[in-house]
């Protein structure tokens, strides 16, 4: 198993405690050199000793065993497994071949094993380790009482326990460690995840606030500069005949223009922070439903709006209704010019909303095209409340847009005698049939 990766540099991990500690940490080689250096040196010395004074092939056999052995050390961290099983055939064969049992390198095997690997693996090898140890010194005395061999200068018995005793140790303590550095792993690794989470959680905020503020600032732009053009349009119609009404029309673009302006300043103040006077500035609900309707018919759309039932509550579905109203009209404005009548029907009620509008020009154009991205946002909008938004061509010629969504029981807002109801602002003409719609509750400012 590989080392843990090394910590984000954002998580700011404690220091880990010890100099000793620390340092060894930041030099592997230096360790596995001291590490080989321990086994190695004394082995080579003991081999060569015996080499020269009494030189014979199982010498020299168990001189290279302990070059081998030393060898492989150097691999106990990436290839723990190979290295154990390096040095378990060394173990065996040195029973054999050497003067004693060379259980060193196993040692350090069965610890680089729990480390490294897991501690799972580490203790099936002590048990490996355990049955070949046995396995060989009991051959070893069989050989010995039967032919007279006694390649070990000590007992069997002694040096058994004492391979084992030593192996038990390595795994123990490289259980310990081990577990260690996968519990560091598994923490960092959490930090980590924690982290990209955090990262992610705020992008996806970001891209929320702007797709906020973009559907926001469509509203304001959309709808404010078409009414503008409109009536531009017909205040130049009107210069050479009715200069009163073309002035007339002028102040309502001058209006509009800084309604919008002011809507605008209030959106882009909220991103601002600390201004604690854009924070709070009010968003349009249905008490500028009125409003809202006399501009389009300024503009020359002719509008009849019937509201019943109770509106709700909620300063956010107030908004949403407010902008889909705001929106149709918009969009009729723009491709709807030859329309003789544009009819927006509202009904509040207990369970659900639903927000018709409709147009019966029998073709569709418009000098001004938009993008689509009004609908998408309404939708978007509707889709917050689990509703729905359909918009087409209606039977008989016309276009005919439909919002359908639960209504949400929210806490009544505080008063607001600003507010005005839209059958005070925008009563039907004379004539028009509709409905007297009762006052809707006031909205609370945000």
């Amino acid at each position: 198993m590989p080392a843990p990766d090394a910590a984000p540099a954002d998580l700011e991990l404690p220091r880990p405690p010890g100099a000793v500690r620390r340092f060894f940490g930041a030099h592997p080689l230096l360790v596995d050199s001291l590490v080989v250096g321990v086994y190695l040196v004394p082995a080579l010395a003991e081999g060569l000793f015996h080499l020269v004074t009494a030189p014979s092939w199982t010498t020299a056999l168990a001189l290279l065993l302990a070059v081998i052995a030393g060898a492989a050390l150097f691999a106990r961290r990436r290839h723990p497994r190979a290295v154990f099983a390096t040095a378990l055939a060394v173990l065996v064969l040195s029973v054999f071949v050497g003067r004693n049992v060379d259980f060193v390198p196993t040692v350090f095997a069965l610890y680089a094993l729990a480390v490294y690997w897991s501690a799972r693996s580490a203790w099936i090898a002590y048990g490996v380790t355990a049955v070949a140890t046995i396995g060989v010194l009991g051959i070893t005395e069989i050989v010995v009482s039967v032919h007279n061999f006694a390649p070990l200068s000590t007992e069997a018995v002694p040096s058994g326990f004492a391979a084992l005793s030593f192996c038990t140790v390595a795994v123990l303590v490289g259980t310990n460690v081990g577990n260690r550095r996968r519990y560091l792993h598994a923490l960092i690794d959490r930090a980590r995840q924690l982290a990209r989470e955090r990262d992610q959680q705020a992008e996806i905020a970001t891209a929320a606030e702007r797709s906020r503020v973009a559907r926001e600032m469509h509203d304001i732009v959309s709808h404010s500069l078409t009414v503008m053009i409109a009536l531009a349009d017909g205040s130049a119609g009107l210069v050479t005949s009715a200069p009163e009404r073309s002035a007339e029309t002028m102040r309502l673009v001058a209006e509009t223009g800084r309604g919008a302006l002011g809507d605008m300043r209030r959106l882009l103040g909220v991103l601002r922070a600390g201004d604690e006077e854009a924070a709070h500035a009010p968003q349009p609900g249905l008490g500028e439903l009125g409003e809202l309707v006399e501009r389009f018919r300024a503009a020359g759309l002719p509008v009849r709006i019937t509201v019943s039932g109770p509106p709700p509550a909620d300063v956010g579905q107030q908004l949403t209704v407010f902008r889909v109203v705001q929106e149709a009209l918009t969009n009729a404005l723009r491709h709807a010019a030859l329309a003789t009548a544009v009819t927006v029907t509202i009904e509040f009620g207990d369970a659900r909303i639903r927000i018709v509008v409709e147009d019966d020009a029998t073709v569709h154009t418009g000098s001004v095209h938009g993008s689509g991205s009004g609908l998408l946002g309404l939708r978007e909008r509707v889709a917050l409340y689990g509703g729905t938004l359909e918009t087409g061509p209606r039977r008989g010629g016309g276009w005919r847009l439909v919002a359908d969504f639960p209504t949400v029981a929210g806490a009544a807002p505080e008063a607001d005698s600003a507010s005005t109801s839209p059958s005070a602002s925008a009563r039907p003409e004379s004539g028009s049939g509709n409905v007297p719609t009762p006052d809707p509750a006031p909205r609370r400012p945000e």
